[in-house]
């Protein structure tokens, strides 16, 4: 057993607590509920008895969250694809950070891509803001996934995110484990990705170190994540229109739960993968004697441009940053089939937009927006 107690509030189950947390899942309405929905040919039954021959984590995320993943994809997507596979080493422990799409998918996603070729599956950060229910906390902490408390006061930030930095660090140099981290907390609802330098900080909490060093130990890579589609598009532009007609606006946990539902079950289209070159070398590059502050920018700098460089540009990206800021730039990169299959997909997404007061001129700018940040952001490096 992993003798990790000291994180036993934040940390990944271990094998020996799978058996009974599996039998706290199958005894969930709740969580049945959620199987149903996801895979709604499969009889509770036979999924139970399923789930009850998992005696450790590797068997239950190399079948049934796997499997699960896997169908999915064959719903919700043409495709999906990983490259730069160069770029890592089995034997090595990594700390993956890169932009977010998908609330809930995006990891599994990259986990399933790593059993695919050959890798072990990363931990994976994920906020308490998302713990709706019991059931959601068991599946994702048997599913490798350790917690951040964001739900906590100013006062209690500081031991919270020391705790959190102290875990990622355990991970990877005792545990042997790779950790995945969004670059920022939530998703870009814009997707001008950026990283936070607060999130550079708090990892540097740990590790004994200088700043520089405590992020070196934890080998830093950036990788990118690019769908050609984003099922929740629309929610995003109507929470842009939320908080533009009332600044106190805040999402509820029922819009939480819409927008988990709608990443999972939406069409995505092709969905490509990439693991950027670890940033090591470039931080042996930098002065270490600079502020903090001005070494947090400059790293935040480096792991943008390994994931701008690293985009898959679709014809809708093209399309949307010629109509916004482009002036015809890229328009070498699609046709005219392609304007008509984007303003269809467009003008649908549009269509399920419910406000009182629809501004829809605007509502369209940010959903373009979404898809015109990543060509912007490629172009300036």
């Amino acid at each position: 057993m992993e003798t990790d107690t000291e994180f036993d509030d934040i940390r990944p189950y271990n094998d020996d607590e799978v058996v009974s947390t599996i039998e706290n899942l199958i005894n969930d309405p709740l969580f049945r509920q959620a199987v149903n929905l996801v895979c709604p040919e499969k009889e509770w039954e036979k999924v139970a008895t399923v789930l009850r021959s998992f005696q450790n984590r590797h068997d239950f995320q190399h079948n049934f969250v796997q499997e699960t993943v896997y169908e999915i994809i064959r719903q919700t997507a043409a495709s999906i694809d990983c490259f730069g596979f160069e770029n890592i080493e089995k034997e090595q422990a990594y700390t993956y950070i890169s932009n977010h799409r998908d609330i809930v998918l995006d990891a599994s996603l990259l986990c399933i891509m790593l059993i695919a070729n050959g890798y072990d599956t990363t931990e994976i950060a994920i906020g308490d803001n998302l713990l709706l229910y019991p059931w959601i906390e068991h599946l994702v902490r048997l599913n490798k996934s350790f917690i951040v408390k964001r739900s906590v006061s100013v006062r209690q930030m500081l031991d919270v995110s020391n705790h959190l930095s102290q875990y990622i660090h355990y991970a990877i140099t005792e545990k042997r484990e790779s950790v995945w981290i969004a670059q920022r907390e939530g998703r870009a609802k814009n997707s001008d990705d950026r990283t936070q330098e607060s999130l550079l900080k708090m990892l540097a909490m740990a590790g004994g170190q200088d700043f520089l060093s405590n992020l070196k130990e934890l080998n830093i890579t950036p990788v990118s994540f690019s769908y050609e589609y984003d099922p929740c598009d629309y929610l995003k532009a109507k929470e842009f229109q939320q908080k533009r007609d009332n600044p106190e606006f805040k999402k509820s946990q029922a819009d939480d739960l819409l927008n988990m539902q709608t990443g999972i079950s939406g069409y995505k289209g092709h969905i490509h993968f990439q693991f950027g070159q670890p940033i090591n070398p470039a931080l042996n590059r930098l002065d270490a004697n600079m502020p903090k502050n001005e070494l947090a920018t400059s790293v935040a700098a480096l792991i943008d441009k390994g994931i701008f460089r690293n985009y898959r540009l679709y014809p809708g990206n093209y399309i949307a940053y010629d109509r916004l800021w482009g002036n015809n730039r890229c328009i070498e990169q699609y046709t005219a089939q392609d304007i008509q299959i984007f303003d269809n997909y467009l003008n649908k997404q549009l269509e399920k937009i419910v406000l009182e007061n629809k501004d829809l001129p605007f509502l369209t700018e940010k959903i373009l927006e979404m898809y015109a940040y990543p060509v912007k952001n490629q172009l300036e490096i």
